[in-house]
């Protein structure tokens, strides 16, 4: 089976750059003022798949002049990968329209 992401290339959700770390999950983009960060808590097996069964989700201010703590803008904890990502686009649509 083909890859669908090239070599050198981001994974993009809905258009915008979707990076993973271990358990921690970035949706956004850097230049942009807000990105959103997800850290996936909890997982269970199914068949050969470790599924996400408890994820937070932070919409986080980008800017290096804000403190760790005031980074944080919104955050949730939400029961699944597709649940925090449907809030995620959500927040963060929403969190650049207001530019």
């Amino acid at each position: 089976m083909a890859s669908i992401v090239k070599e050198g290339e981001l994974l993009q959700y809905k258009g915008r750059p979707l990076m993973r770390k271990e358990n921690i999950i970035y949706y956004g983009s850097m230049s942009d003022p807000y990105i959103i960060m997800m850290q996936i808590l909890d997982t269970k097996q199914e068949g050969d798949l470790k599924v996400a069964t408890r994820v937070a989700v932070q919409l986080q201010q980008t800017s290096p002049n804000v403190s760790r703590k005031e980074r944080i803008v919104k955050k949730s904890e939400k029961n699944s990968l597709w649940s925090a990502m449907d809030i995620a686009s959500i927040w963060l649509t929403r969190a650049l329209s207001n530019k």
